[in-house]
């Protein structure tokens, strides 16, 4: 059987999909399994060994393209014998239907009905995004609610390959040493200031892992540079500390993460992919919800303060005082590390 998927958008969604490759494996054992993503992503789904082949997708998140989707889908006639939409638009459903894959499975969503001829019309019985993955990988008439998945602890946990060697050398690279514990801080979020956890509060938490001899990594992409770059600059003992945001490519952030004890996190990409190379994860939650997506972590402690308006799952804070990320004290997620230190 030859699948293709056609993949997430953010990172963060892409590692969680690895629980749908995972089971899709387990049940055709023989299925060779190809995803279309953006480029973005692709660096991901080379350390997932379920997936044969990454195509990187041309056409911008967003962007219908119509004709371009055509050209796609005609280029990939007769390949596959069926197809997993995981976005929910319309548009993400075209490449599918031009290429006619006898079987396309997706979620209801923005009038597809034309598109998809295995639809699933009971997507909010599944509370988790990773269940609502792996949901599609058995007939729509098994596949209710959660309880017929058995639960998120019964679900297959994304788990992406470190390469020892590649490792080594991206640690060159950056300079990089192990022989003391490395706290990996994550402080940004491409979602938008309701997921960002202050500057100084980061700060506070740096400040306790060098005072307790650990060093501190700080990561994110370019748009985040300047706020690592003030995370450390509130260090005393700041030559412990080491900025890489903008500094590295995504699979060599896989790489470093990976190298990290415990990882404290916004809700983000990056979260995901820490919990995914083994890492204990302190994960904070501002606008969003742990009941939605979780790390998939085995060594998990989520924080979040219990004001009124959360989770409200906004971008930016419709009251304009950012509580649910202020008032989420240093203390607790320092407590988190110090609970994770305990099981190291």
């Amino acid at each position: 059987m030859k699948i293709l998927i056609i993949g997430p958008s953010w990172v963060g969604d892409m590692v969680m999909s690895q629980s749908l490759y995972i089971t899709l494996k387990k049940l055709h054992p023989d299925a060779s399994i190809d995803v279309i993503a953006p480029a973005w992503c692709k660096p991901i789904l080379e350390r997932m060994p379920e997936i044969n082949n990454a195509i990187d997708m041309p056409i911008g998140h967003g962007e219908f393209n119509f004709f371009g989707r055509r050209k796609i889908g005609k280029s990939l006639q007769g390949q596959y014998d069926h197809a997993y939409i995981l976005p929910n638009s319309a548009k993400s459903a075209l490449i599918p239907w031009f290429a006619n894959i006898p079987k396309r499975t997706g979620w209801k969503g923005e009038s597809r009905y034309v598109l998809l001829n295995d639809l699933r019309p009971n997507k909010k019985s599944f509370q988790f995004m990773v269940e609502r993955y792996v949901a599609l990988a058995y007939p729509k008439q098994q596949m209710q609610n959660s309880q017929s998945l058995g639960g998120l602890d019964k679900l297959p946990r994304p788990k992406l390959t470190i390469d020892k060697n590649t490792q080594s050398e991206t640690l060159a690279k950056f300079g990089l040493q192990t022989d003391s514990d490395v706290i990996g801080l994550c402080p940004g979020a491409e979602f938008g200031p309701a997921k960002k956890w202050p500057e100084n509060h980061y700060a506070e938490v740096a400040e306790f892992a060098v005072k307790n001899g650990k060093q501190v990594w700080l990561f994110g992409s370019q748009k985040d540079l300047q706020t690592c770059e003030s995370i450390k600059a509130q260090v005393s003992n700041s030559e412990k500390v080491t900025v890489l945001a903008g500094k590295t490519s995504l699979i060599e952030a896989v790489d470093l993460l990976a190298a990290c004890s415990t990882v404290a996190s916004n809700d983000s990409g990056l979260m995901h992919v820490a919990a995914a190379v083994g890492c204990n994860v302190v994960a904070i939650y501002g606008s969003t919800s742990p009941k939605y997506t979780p790390p998939l972590a085995e060594n998990v402690e989520i924080v979040h303060t219990d004001i009124e308006c959360r989770p409200c799952f906004k971008r930016e804070c419709r009251f304009n005082h950012l509580k649910c990320l202020t008032e989420l004290s240093p203390q607790q997620v320092i407590n988190g590390i110090q609970k994770m230190d305990r099981i190291i």
